[in-house]
C-alpha cells in the first residue's frame, strides 16, 4: 500500500511537446497580463496633455522570461508542485528557529546604535524612522490579525485618525506632543470600538469587506470635510515635538544649548529615531503582557474556534471589542508620530495601499508573531529602496518574491510563536 501511494505521489515528466504547451500558454497569460501595464505608458506631452508610448522591448523580455522559467519548470518537475522542501537544505528551518531566539536582542542592539553608527547619513536615519513606524503599525495590526483573528483591511483608518488627532489638537488647543500623544491613542481606540460593534457577528470576507469600507469612509470624510481637515490640502505648519521641554532649535533656550553642544537639525532626527524605538518597544512589551493575561489567552482562543470560545462561557463580544480597540490605540499613537515627524498630513497619506502594506508585513512576517513584523517590515521596506532604480518594474519583481516567498513559507518567515502559557511538570 504504502509503494503504490508513493507511486501515486511521484508526478511523471513531461515530454518537450507538453512542457512547450504549457510554456506557450504561460506566456501568453503573461501577455494579457502586463501588455496594459508594461507594454503601455503614459507621459505629459508639449501642450500638457498625455501621451501613449508603447514598450514593445520591455514587455517582450518578461513575456520571454516567463516563457523560459514555465518551460524549465515543466521540463524538470513537470506539472506537479515545486518541491521546495528538496531545494532548500534540509534543517534550515530548525536553524533559523533557534537563531530566532537571538534574533530580538540582535536587532534591539543593531537599532540602539543605529543613529551613532549612520549619525551624518539622514537617509539612513530617515530609512530607519520609517521602518520602526511600520514595525509598530504591524505589531498593533498583529493583535488583531495575528492574535484575534479578525481580518482587517482598514486598519490605516486608526493611523489617520490617530495624526489628525494630533495636528488638530496642537494647533486649535495649543497643546504639546505629550499631552497629544495619549489622547491621540484614545481616540483612534474609540473608533476602533465603534467599528467593532457593528461587525460583531462577521467574520473573513465579510469583516475583510465592512473594514475596508471603514477606511474608505474615513479617508473621504478627511478628504471633504475642508473647514475642519483641510480637505485634500491637509494641515501643514504640525508642532514638532521637543525634549521635555527644550526645542531643537538654535536659540538660548533649545536642546543644544542647554546641554553646551553646537547646534545641528540632525539632534531632531536622532530624537524622533529613538523616540519611535522607545513607542516600538512599548508596543511590543504592552502586547507580550496581554498575551499572558486572560483576555490575550481570549484572543487566541477566538482565533482557533469562535464557537468553542462561546461554548466555554467567553464573551466574545468583549475579546473582539478589546482586539480593535487595542490595535487601534497603537495605530494611533505611531499615526500621531507620524504627524509630528512630517509636519504635514493630508488625506493621500492614508489610503487602502498603506492598510494592504501592513497587512502584508503581518502575513509575511508570520500572524502572530512578533519577531515575524520586525524581519517582515525589514526585508520590504529594504526590498522597496533595494529596487528603487526599477522605478515602476520594482512593484512588479518585489511582488513576485513575496508570491515565491509564500509559496516556500506559507505560515510567514517565522512560523512558529513561543507560547502564552506554559504548563509546569507536577510536583
Amino acid at each position: 500500500m504504502s509503494q503504490a501511494a508513493g507511486t501515486q505521489a511521484v508526478t511523471p515528466k513531461l515530454s518537450f511537446a507538453g512542457a512547450l504547451k504549457d510554456a506557450v500558454l504561460a506566456a501568453l497569460v503573461a501577455f494579457g497580463l502586463f501588455a496594459l501595464m508594461i507594454g503601455l505608458h503614459t507621459d505629459q506631452g508639449p501642450t500638457g496633455a498625455l501621451v501613449i508610448s508603447t514598450r514593445a522591448q520591455e514587455l517582450g523580455i518578461i513575456v520571454g522570461l516567463v516563457f523560459a522559467g514555465a518551460l524549465l519548470r515543466a521540463l524538470i518537475f513537470g506539472r506537479g508542485p515545486v518541491p521546495f522542501a528538496k531545494i532548500v537544505p534540509a534543517g534550515w528551518g530548525d536553524r533559523a528557529q533557534k537563531f530566532s531566539k537571538y534574533a530580538g536582542p540582535l536587532l534591539l542592539g543593531i537599532a540602539v546604535i543605529w543613529p551613532f553608527a549612520f549619525y551624518h547619513n539622514r537617509y539612513l536615519l530617515d530609512l530607519g524612522i520609517l521602518v520602526l513606524t511600520y514595525i509598530m503599525l504591524g505589531w498593533g495590526l498583529n493583535i488583531v490579525v495575528g492574535l484575534a483573528g479578525l481580518l482587517d483591511l482598514g486598519y490605516v483608518a486608526f493611523y489617520a485618525v490617530g495624526a489628525y488627532s494630533y495636528a488638530l489638537l496642537a494647533q486649535n488647543f495649543s497643546l504639546s506632543f505629550w499631552i497629544c500623544l495619549p489622547l491621540a491613542g484614545i481616540l483612534a481606540a474609540f473608533w476602533g470600538v465603534l467599528l467593532g460593534f457593528p461587525v460583531l457577528r462577521l467574520r473573513g470576507d465579510y469583516l475583510a469587506i465592512v473594514t475596508l469600507a471603514f477606511g474608505e469612509i474615513i479617508r473621504l470624510v478627511l478628504l471633504n470635510w475642508q473647514s475642519f481637515t483641510g480637505g485634500p490640502n491637509g494641515i501643514s505648519s504640525i508642532p514638532r515635538p521637543s525634549f521635555f521641554g527644550l526645542p531643537f532649535t538654535d536659540e538660548e533656550d533649545g536642546f543644544a544649548a542647554f546641554f553646551g553642544l553646537e547646534f545641528a537639525p540632525i539632534h531632531r532626527i536622532v530624537f524622533l529615531f529613538y523616540l519611535i524605538l522607545v513607542l516600538a518597544l512599548i508596543t511590543n512589551w504592552v502586547t507580550q503582557r496581554m498575551r499572558r493575561l486572560p483576555v490575550g489567552r481570549a484572543w487566541e482562543a477566538m482565533r482557533e474556534d469562535e464557537i468553542a470560545c462561546r461554548s466555554l462561557g467567553i464573551n466574545t463580544t468583549n475579546t473582539k471589542l478589546t482586539a480593535f480597540a487595542m490595535g487601534a490605540m497603537f495605530g494611533g499613537f505611531a499615526g500621531a508620530f507620524f504627524a509630528t515627524r512630517q509636519g504635514f498630513i493630508s488625506p493621500e497619506s492614508f489610503v487602502f495601499g498603506e492598510s494592504a502594506l501592513i497587512l502584508a508585513i503581518v502575513v509575511l512576517g508570520g500572524m502572530g508573531s512578533q519577531i515575524g513584523v520586525v524581519v517582515a517590515a525589514i526585508v520590504m521596506l529594504g526590498g522597496f529602496e533595494l529596487f528603487r532604480e526599477f522605478e515602476q518594474y520594482r512593484m512588479l519583481v518585489f511582488g513576485f518574491a513575496m508570491v515565491l516567498i509564500m509559496i516556500w513559507r506559507p505560515r510567514g518567515l517565522v512560523a512558529t510563536r513561543e507560547p502564552s502559557l506554559h504548563l509546569g511538570k507536577p510536583g
